[in-house]
Protein backbone atom coordinates (compact mmCIF):
# COMPACT_ATOMS: atom_id res chain seq x y z
CA UNK A 1 0.00 0.00 0.00
CA UNK A 2 2.97 2.46 0.71
CA UNK A 3 3.76 4.71 -2.12
CA UNK A 4 6.66 6.29 -0.56
CA UNK A 5 10.05 7.16 -2.14
CA UNK A 6 12.56 4.56 -1.91
CA UNK A 7 15.41 5.02 0.61
CA UNK A 8 18.85 6.71 -1.31
CA UNK A 9 16.30 7.48 -4.63
CA UNK A 10 15.08 10.61 -6.03
CA UNK A 11 12.21 12.51 -3.92
CA UNK A 12 9.27 12.01 -4.95
CA UNK A 13 7.00 14.68 -6.77
CA UNK A 14 4.37 16.08 -5.11
CA UNK A 15 0.88 14.83 -5.95
CA UNK A 16 -1.18 17.68 -6.99
CA UNK A 17 -4.46 15.78 -6.88
CA UNK A 18 -3.36 14.89 -3.18
CA UNK A 19 -3.91 18.39 -2.56
CA UNK A 20 -6.60 19.65 -4.90
CA UNK A 21 -9.70 21.47 -3.87
CA UNK A 22 -8.01 21.58 -0.41
CA UNK A 23 -8.60 17.82 0.50
CA UNK A 24 -7.26 15.26 3.22
CA UNK A 25 -3.57 15.02 1.34
CA UNK A 26 -3.42 19.15 2.25
CA UNK A 27 -2.52 17.75 6.00
CA UNK A 28 1.25 16.31 6.95
CA UNK A 29 3.17 14.15 4.51
CA UNK A 30 3.69 9.87 5.46
CA UNK A 31 6.79 10.68 7.64
CA UNK A 32 10.10 9.20 5.77
CA UNK A 33 12.39 9.19 8.26
CA UNK A 34 11.19 6.31 10.54
CA UNK A 35 13.60 3.15 10.55
CA UNK A 36 11.86 0.22 8.96
CA UNK A 37 12.49 -1.97 12.60
CA UNK A 38 10.05 0.60 13.89
CA UNK A 39 7.21 -1.85 12.45
CA UNK A 40 9.03 -4.72 13.28
CA UNK A 41 8.24 -3.30 16.68
CA UNK A 42 4.80 -2.45 16.29
CA UNK A 43 4.02 -5.98 15.20
CA UNK A 44 5.56 -7.06 18.07
CA UNK A 45 3.10 -5.17 20.30
CA UNK A 46 0.23 -6.04 18.48
CA UNK A 47 1.07 -9.89 18.68
CA UNK A 48 1.30 -9.48 22.48
CA UNK A 49 -2.15 -8.00 22.67
CA UNK A 50 -3.87 -10.73 20.91
CA UNK A 51 -3.92 -13.00 23.74
CA UNK A 52 -4.23 -16.55 25.40
CA UNK A 53 -7.64 -17.30 25.52
CA UNK A 54 -10.11 -18.24 22.45
CA UNK A 55 -11.19 -21.00 21.11
CA UNK A 56 -9.87 -24.67 20.31
CA UNK A 57 -6.94 -24.75 17.41
CA UNK A 58 -6.52 -27.21 14.98
CA UNK A 59 -3.57 -27.78 16.93
CA UNK A 60 -3.94 -27.77 20.29
CA UNK A 61 -1.46 -25.13 21.56
CA UNK A 62 -0.83 -24.78 25.87
CA UNK A 63 -2.20 -21.64 26.90
CA UNK A 64 1.49 -21.42 28.87
CA UNK A 65 3.26 -21.73 25.53
CA UNK A 66 0.73 -19.06 24.32
CA UNK A 67 1.90 -16.71 27.07
CA UNK A 68 5.16 -17.34 26.80
CA UNK A 69 5.20 -16.10 22.85
CA UNK A 70 3.20 -13.05 23.98
CA UNK A 71 5.29 -11.98 26.41
CA UNK A 72 8.87 -12.53 24.82
CA UNK A 73 7.19 -10.46 22.14
CA UNK A 74 6.75 -7.89 24.44
CA UNK A 75 10.37 -8.52 25.94
CA UNK A 76 11.62 -8.26 22.30
CA UNK A 77 9.43 -5.14 21.25
CA UNK A 78 11.07 -3.38 24.48
CA UNK A 79 14.51 -4.25 23.86
CA UNK A 80 14.21 -3.38 19.94
CA UNK A 81 12.73 -0.07 20.96
CA UNK A 82 15.75 0.63 23.43
CA UNK A 83 18.56 -0.30 20.58
CA UNK A 84 16.50 2.16 18.33
CA UNK A 85 16.21 5.04 20.98
CA UNK A 86 19.72 4.48 22.90
CA UNK A 87 19.91 7.84 23.68
CA UNK A 88 15.80 7.74 25.44
CA UNK A 89 15.03 10.89 22.99
CA UNK A 90 11.28 10.90 23.66
CA UNK A 91 8.47 13.53 22.60
CA UNK A 92 5.99 15.01 25.29
CA UNK A 93 2.81 12.98 24.98
CA UNK A 94 -0.38 13.41 27.06
CA UNK A 95 -1.68 9.93 26.17
CA UNK A 96 1.35 8.23 27.25
CA UNK A 97 1.79 10.69 30.38
CA UNK A 98 -1.71 9.30 31.22
CA UNK A 99 -0.82 5.74 30.97
CA UNK A 100 1.87 6.35 33.12
CA UNK A 101 -0.32 7.91 35.98
CA UNK A 102 -2.62 4.69 35.35
CA UNK A 103 -0.16 2.59 36.83
CA UNK A 104 0.00 3.73 40.59
CA UNK A 105 -3.78 2.58 41.34
CA UNK A 106 -2.92 -0.41 39.33
CA UNK A 107 0.70 -1.07 41.29
CA UNK A 108 -1.24 0.32 44.75
CA UNK A 109 -4.35 -2.07 44.36
CA UNK A 110 -2.36 -5.49 42.77
CA UNK A 111 0.25 -5.45 46.04
CA UNK A 112 -2.96 -6.08 48.17
CA UNK A 113 -2.89 -9.21 45.96
CA UNK A 114 -6.67 -9.29 46.47
CA UNK A 115 -6.54 -10.67 42.59
CA UNK A 116 -3.22 -13.04 43.34
CA UNK A 117 0.14 -12.95 42.10
CA UNK A 118 -1.20 -12.97 38.28
CA UNK A 119 -2.02 -9.11 39.37
CA UNK A 120 1.80 -7.96 40.10
CA UNK A 121 2.82 -10.08 36.59
CA UNK A 122 0.26 -7.74 34.78
CA UNK A 123 1.49 -4.53 36.17
CA UNK A 124 4.88 -5.42 35.50
CA UNK A 125 3.60 -5.97 31.21
CA UNK A 126 1.89 -2.98 31.56
CA UNK A 127 4.76 -0.98 32.63
CA UNK A 128 6.78 -2.58 30.16
CA UNK A 129 4.03 -1.92 27.57
CA UNK A 130 3.89 2.20 28.57
CA UNK A 131 7.57 1.92 28.59
CA UNK A 132 7.95 1.10 24.91
CA UNK A 133 5.46 3.36 23.71
CA UNK A 134 7.50 6.05 25.71
CA UNK A 135 10.37 4.82 23.40
CA UNK A 136 8.66 5.31 20.12
CA UNK A 137 7.14 8.77 20.39
CA UNK A 138 10.23 9.60 19.41
CA UNK A 139 8.83 8.81 15.95
CA UNK A 140 5.54 10.14 16.37
CA UNK A 141 5.10 13.19 14.14
CA UNK A 142 1.57 13.74 12.73
CA UNK A 143 2.31 11.62 9.59
CA UNK A 144 0.63 7.83 8.55
CA UNK A 145 3.48 5.79 9.57
CA UNK A 146 1.73 4.12 12.33
CA UNK A 147 -1.54 3.61 10.60
CA UNK A 148 0.44 2.14 8.02
CA UNK A 149 2.16 -0.28 10.37
CA UNK A 150 -1.45 -0.60 12.06
CA UNK A 151 -3.25 -1.95 8.39
CA UNK A 152 -0.31 -4.25 7.94
CA UNK A 153 -0.10 -6.11 11.22
CA UNK A 154 -3.69 -7.25 12.22
CA UNK A 155 -3.80 -7.74 7.75
CA UNK A 156 -1.60 -10.50 8.98
CA UNK A 157 -3.21 -11.65 11.60
CA UNK A 158 -6.71 -11.25 9.75
CA UNK A 159 -4.70 -13.65 7.12
CA UNK A 160 -4.14 -16.61 9.40
CA UNK A 161 -7.59 -16.45 10.36
CA UNK A 162 -8.58 -16.91 6.56
CA UNK A 163 -5.93 -19.68 6.54
CA UNK A 164 -7.35 -21.58 9.57
CA UNK A 165 -11.23 -20.93 8.07
CA UNK A 166 -9.85 -22.76 4.72
CA UNK A 167 -8.02 -25.23 6.16
CA UNK A 168 -10.84 -26.46 8.47
CA UNK A 169 -13.75 -24.53 7.84
CA UNK A 170 -15.69 -26.92 11.35
CA UNK A 171 -13.18 -25.51 13.27
CA UNK A 172 -13.24 -22.19 11.94
CA UNK A 173 -16.81 -21.70 13.06
CA UNK A 174 -17.81 -23.84 15.48
CA UNK A 175 -20.84 -24.71 17.16
CA UNK A 176 -19.77 -23.67 20.79
CA UNK A 177 -19.67 -20.13 19.01
CA UNK A 178 -23.17 -20.06 17.34
CA UNK A 179 -21.28 -20.75 13.79
CA UNK A 180 -18.98 -17.41 13.97
CA UNK A 181 -16.08 -17.17 12.85
CA UNK A 182 -12.84 -17.68 14.85
CA UNK A 183 -9.38 -18.08 15.13
CA UNK A 184 -8.35 -21.55 13.94
CA UNK A 185 -4.86 -21.43 13.66
CA UNK A 186 -4.17 -18.98 16.86
CA UNK A 187 -6.84 -18.62 19.39
CA UNK A 188 -8.74 -15.67 18.83
CA UNK A 189 -12.45 -15.08 19.86
CA UNK A 190 -15.28 -13.44 17.05
CA UNK A 191 -15.67 -10.03 18.74
CA UNK A 192 -11.06 -9.83 18.36
CA UNK A 193 -11.46 -10.93 14.29
CA UNK A 194 -14.28 -8.58 14.29
CA UNK A 195 -12.28 -5.61 15.65
CA UNK A 196 -9.19 -6.53 13.88
CA UNK A 197 -11.27 -6.10 10.55
CA UNK A 198 -13.43 -3.22 10.90
CA UNK A 199 -10.37 -1.14 12.77
CA UNK A 200 -8.82 -1.56 9.35
CA UNK A 201 -11.76 -0.99 6.83
CA UNK A 202 -11.81 1.90 8.26
CA UNK A 203 -8.03 3.10 8.20
CA UNK A 204 -8.11 1.83 4.33
CA UNK A 205 -10.93 3.60 3.39
CA UNK A 206 -9.50 7.13 4.80
CA UNK A 207 -6.11 6.48 3.38
CA UNK A 208 -7.99 5.85 -0.22
CA UNK A 209 -10.59 9.02 0.17
CA UNK A 210 -7.15 11.19 1.10
CA UNK A 211 -5.29 9.72 -1.68
CA UNK A 212 -2.58 7.86 -0.32
CA UNK A 213 -3.07 5.05 -1.28
CA UNK A 214 -4.03 3.26 -4.75
CA UNK A 215 -7.82 1.93 -5.10
CA UNK A 216 -6.60 -1.93 -6.33
CA UNK A 217 -4.33 -2.33 -3.49
CA UNK A 218 -7.36 -0.96 -0.52
CA UNK A 219 -9.48 -3.38 -2.30
CA UNK A 220 -6.64 -6.35 -1.33
CA UNK A 221 -7.52 -4.84 2.47
CA UNK A 222 -11.23 -4.07 2.30
CA UNK A 223 -12.92 -7.04 0.46
CA UNK A 224 -11.79 -10.07 2.65
CA UNK A 225 -11.68 -7.67 5.87
CA UNK A 226 -15.46 -6.97 5.09
CA UNK A 227 -15.93 -10.65 4.71
CA UNK A 228 -14.78 -11.61 7.80
CA UNK A 229 -16.22 -9.12 9.68
CA UNK A 230 -19.48 -10.41 8.15
CA UNK A 231 -18.50 -14.14 9.17
CA UNK A 232 -18.12 -12.45 12.79
CA UNK A 233 -21.63 -11.31 13.32
CA UNK A 234 -20.16 -8.76 15.77
CA UNK A 235 -22.62 -6.21 16.11
CA UNK A 236 -19.92 -3.67 18.13
CA UNK A 237 -17.34 -4.02 15.58
CA UNK A 238 -20.01 -3.13 12.86
CA UNK A 239 -21.40 -0.10 14.47
CA UNK A 240 -18.48 1.26 15.55
CA UNK A 241 -16.93 1.08 11.99
CA UNK A 242 -19.92 2.47 10.78
CA UNK A 243 -20.58 5.33 13.41
CA UNK A 244 -16.28 5.88 13.31
CA UNK A 245 -16.01 6.66 9.51
CA UNK A 246 -19.58 9.21 9.58
CA UNK A 247 -17.46 10.71 11.87
CA UNK A 248 -14.05 11.00 10.50
CA UNK A 249 -15.37 11.75 7.21
CA UNK A 250 -17.84 14.40 8.32
CA UNK A 251 -14.67 15.71 9.39
CA UNK A 252 -13.34 16.31 6.30
CA UNK A 253 -16.58 16.77 4.17
CA UNK A 254 -16.14 20.90 4.41
CA UNK A 255 -12.71 20.59 2.75
CA UNK A 256 -12.50 17.47 0.72
CA UNK A 257 -14.54 16.90 -2.73
CA UNK A 258 -13.73 13.06 -2.35
CA UNK A 259 -15.35 13.02 0.95
CA UNK A 260 -17.99 14.25 -0.17
CA UNK A 261 -18.82 12.34 -2.94
CA UNK A 262 -18.16 9.26 -0.90
CA UNK A 263 -20.48 10.43 1.84
CA UNK A 264 -23.65 10.94 -0.71
CA UNK A 265 -22.94 7.70 -2.48
CA UNK A 266 -22.50 6.01 1.17
CA UNK A 267 -26.27 7.29 2.20
CA UNK A 268 -27.70 6.34 -0.82
CA UNK A 269 -26.31 2.65 -0.97
CA UNK A 270 -27.19 2.41 3.00
CA UNK A 271 -30.71 3.45 2.17
CA UNK A 272 -31.13 1.20 -0.30
CA UNK A 273 -29.78 -1.35 1.79
CA UNK A 274 -32.46 -0.95 4.50
CA UNK A 275 -35.20 -1.07 2.08
CA UNK A 276 -34.43 -3.71 0.27
CA UNK A 277 -32.15 -6.39 2.61
CA UNK A 278 -34.06 -5.03 5.70
CA UNK A 279 -35.30 -8.52 6.91
CA UNK A 280 -31.50 -10.40 6.05
CA UNK A 281 -29.71 -7.32 8.10
CA UNK A 282 -32.41 -7.90 10.85
CA UNK A 283 -31.56 -11.51 11.39
CA UNK A 284 -27.81 -10.87 10.78
CA UNK A 285 -27.92 -8.48 13.38
CA UNK A 286 -30.73 -10.81 16.48
CA UNK A 287 -27.74 -13.66 15.90
CA UNK A 288 -30.70 -16.35 16.40
CA UNK A 289 -30.87 -14.79 19.76
CA UNK A 290 -34.72 -13.34 20.96
CA UNK A 291 -35.21 -9.78 21.80
CA UNK A 292 -34.78 -10.32 25.62
CA UNK A 293 -31.46 -12.19 25.24
CA UNK A 294 -30.17 -8.75 22.90
CA UNK A 295 -32.18 -6.65 25.37
CA UNK A 296 -29.70 -8.17 28.38
CA UNK A 297 -27.04 -7.86 25.97
CA UNK A 298 -26.30 -11.36 25.86
CA UNK A 299 -26.52 -11.87 29.34
CA UNK A 300 -23.67 -8.83 29.97
CA UNK A 301 -26.54 -6.59 32.17
CA UNK A 302 -26.64 -9.33 35.08
CA UNK A 303 -22.61 -9.06 35.14
CA UNK A 304 -22.73 -6.13 35.20
CA UNK A 305 -25.31 -5.11 38.34
CA UNK A 306 -24.29 -7.88 40.41
CA UNK A 307 -20.79 -6.13 40.14
CA UNK A 308 -22.13 -2.69 41.17
CA UNK A 309 -24.02 -4.39 43.73
CA UNK A 310 -21.34 -5.74 45.32
CA UNK A 311 -19.68 -4.05 48.59
CA UNK A 312 -16.18 -2.48 48.75
CA UNK A 313 -14.02 -0.99 50.85
CA UNK A 314 -12.97 2.87 50.46
CA UNK A 315 -9.48 1.60 49.10
CA UNK A 316 -11.56 -0.66 46.93
CA UNK A 317 -13.59 2.32 45.44
CA UNK A 318 -10.55 4.66 45.04
CA UNK A 319 -7.86 2.13 43.59
CA UNK A 320 -9.48 -1.37 42.92
CA UNK A 321 -9.00 -4.84 43.51
CA UNK A 322 -6.05 -5.37 41.22
CA UNK A 323 -5.59 -5.85 37.88
CA UNK A 324 -7.21 -9.27 36.87
CA UNK A 325 -8.67 -11.09 33.83
CA UNK A 326 -11.65 -8.77 33.25
CA UNK A 327 -14.38 -10.95 34.92
CA UNK A 328 -16.70 -10.88 38.13
CA UNK A 329 -17.56 -14.29 39.49
CA UNK A 330 -16.28 -16.03 37.15
CA UNK A 331 -18.27 -14.59 34.36
CA UNK A 332 -16.38 -11.60 31.63
CA UNK A 333 -16.95 -8.29 32.55
CA UNK A 334 -17.28 -7.06 28.73
CA UNK A 335 -17.55 -3.38 29.55
CA UNK A 336 -14.29 -1.15 29.87
CA UNK A 337 -15.31 1.52 32.04
CA UNK A 338 -16.74 -1.38 34.55
CA UNK A 339 -13.69 -3.76 34.32
CA UNK A 340 -11.70 -0.39 35.41
CA UNK A 341 -13.73 0.41 37.99
CA UNK A 342 -13.63 -2.77 39.29
CA UNK A 343 -9.40 -3.51 39.26
CA UNK A 344 -8.36 0.16 39.27
CA UNK A 345 -11.25 2.31 40.81
CA UNK A 346 -12.48 5.87 40.25
CA UNK A 347 -8.95 6.64 39.74
CA UNK A 348 -8.60 4.51 37.32
CA UNK A 349 -11.87 5.74 35.47
CA UNK A 350 -10.81 9.40 35.90
CA UNK A 351 -7.27 8.85 34.12
CA UNK A 352 -9.21 6.79 31.03
CA UNK A 353 -11.87 9.29 30.72
CA UNK A 354 -8.96 12.21 30.72
CA UNK A 355 -7.32 9.89 27.75
CA UNK A 356 -10.46 10.18 25.83
CA UNK A 357 -11.18 14.42 26.59
CA UNK A 358 -7.85 14.92 25.80
CA UNK A 359 -7.17 13.16 22.68
CA UNK A 360 -10.89 13.94 21.44
CA UNK A 361 -10.19 17.90 22.60
CA UNK A 362 -7.26 17.78 20.28
CA UNK A 363 -8.73 16.33 17.68
CA UNK A 364 -11.00 18.56 17.64
CA UNK A 365 -8.64 21.72 17.35
CA UNK A 366 -6.62 20.19 14.64
CA UNK A 367 -7.45 21.82 11.26
CA UNK A 368 -9.25 19.45 8.65
CA UNK A 369 -6.89 16.40 7.38
CA UNK A 370 -6.34 13.26 6.92
CA UNK A 371 -4.39 12.40 10.05
CA UNK A 372 -6.97 14.38 11.62
CA UNK A 373 -9.79 12.24 10.48
CA UNK A 374 -7.77 9.06 11.22
CA UNK A 375 -7.18 9.96 14.95
CA UNK A 376 -11.06 11.07 14.88
CA UNK A 377 -12.51 7.11 13.74
CA UNK A 378 -10.14 5.94 15.92
CA UNK A 379 -11.33 7.58 19.27
CA UNK A 380 -14.83 6.95 18.45
CA UNK A 381 -13.94 3.85 17.52
CA UNK A 382 -12.65 2.76 21.03
CA UNK A 383 -15.27 4.56 22.84
CA UNK A 384 -17.75 2.91 21.30
CA UNK A 385 -16.44 -0.85 21.84
CA UNK A 386 -15.90 0.44 25.40
CA UNK A 387 -19.60 -0.21 25.88
CA UNK A 388 -19.68 -3.82 25.30
CA UNK A 389 -15.59 -4.90 25.46
CA UNK A 390 -12.82 -4.74 28.15
CA UNK A 391 -9.56 -3.70 27.72
CA UNK A 392 -9.07 0.18 28.17
CA UNK A 393 -7.32 -0.23 31.94
CA UNK A 394 -4.25 -3.06 30.57
CA UNK A 395 -1.91 -3.57 27.72
CA UNK A 396 -4.65 -4.47 24.47
CA UNK A 397 -5.44 -3.17 21.46
CA UNK A 398 -7.62 -0.54 22.31
CA UNK A 399 -4.46 0.73 23.61
CA UNK A 400 -2.45 0.30 20.51
CA UNK A 401 -5.52 1.57 18.52
CA UNK A 402 -5.08 4.96 20.60
CA UNK A 403 -1.62 5.40 20.26
CA UNK A 404 -1.90 5.69 16.40
CA UNK A 405 -4.43 7.96 17.50
CA UNK A 406 -1.74 10.09 19.55
CA UNK A 407 0.73 9.53 16.38
CA UNK A 408 -1.15 11.52 14.56
CA UNK A 409 -2.48 14.14 16.60
CA UNK A 410 1.50 15.02 17.32
CA UNK A 411 2.73 18.28 16.11
CA UNK A 412 4.98 17.69 13.10
CA UNK A 413 8.87 17.85 14.20
CA UNK A 414 10.91 20.61 12.51
CA UNK A 415 13.27 19.52 9.95
CA UNK A 416 17.21 19.83 11.11
CA UNK A 417 19.60 21.37 9.00
CA UNK A 418 21.11 17.67 8.90
CA UNK A 419 18.02 16.11 6.98
CA UNK A 420 17.43 18.65 5.23
CA UNK A 421 15.84 18.24 1.65
CA UNK A 422 17.72 16.98 -0.77
CA UNK A 423 19.56 19.34 -3.30
CA UNK A 424 18.85 22.30 -0.32
CA UNK A 425 22.26 23.97 0.59
CA UNK A 426 23.50 23.09 4.41
CA UNK A 427 24.06 25.94 6.71
CA UNK A 428 27.68 26.05 7.76
CA UNK A 429 29.65 28.35 10.15
CA UNK A 430 31.40 29.22 7.06
CA UNK A 431 28.70 29.87 4.66
CA UNK A 432 26.47 31.55 7.75
CA UNK A 433 29.55 34.28 7.94
CA UNK A 434 30.18 35.18 4.71
CA UNK A 435 26.56 35.78 4.26
CA UNK A 436 26.46 38.25 7.37
CA UNK A 437 29.33 40.12 5.89
CA UNK A 438 27.44 40.56 2.80
CA UNK A 439 24.68 41.57 4.86
CA UNK A 440 26.85 43.75 6.39
CA UNK A 441 28.73 45.12 3.75
CA UNK A 442 27.69 48.86 2.24
CA UNK A 443 28.38 50.17 -1.48
CA UNK A 444 31.25 53.16 -1.67
CA UNK A 445 28.83 54.73 -3.74
CA UNK A 446 25.90 54.81 -0.83
CA UNK A 447 28.33 55.97 2.06
CA UNK A 448 29.69 58.70 -0.58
Amino acid sequence: MDQEPRPGGPPAAPDPAATADGGPGAGPPPSTGTPRTVGVVWGLLVLNTLGSAGAKTIVPLPRSLIQLVTMGALVAAFTLALVLNLRLRVRPSAYVLLLTLLLVPSLISSLQLESGLGALFRCARLTLFVATLWLLTRWWDGGTTFVRHHIRMYFAVLGSVAAGALVSPGAAMPELYGGRLVGALWPLTPPQIGQYAAVIIGLTVLLVLGRRTDRTSAAVVIVPSVVLLALTHTRTATLGLLIGLVLAIGSLVLTSAAARRFFTWTVLVAVVAAVGFASALRTWFLRGQSQENLTSLTGRAKVWDALLAAPRSTGEELFGVGLGDKSFGGLPIDNSWLAVYHEQGWTGVTLVAAVFAVLGGVALLRPPSLSRACAIFLISYCAIASYTEAGLGDASPYLLHLAVAASLLAAPTAPSPLTAAPGTPLATPLTTSVTRRRQRHVPRWARD
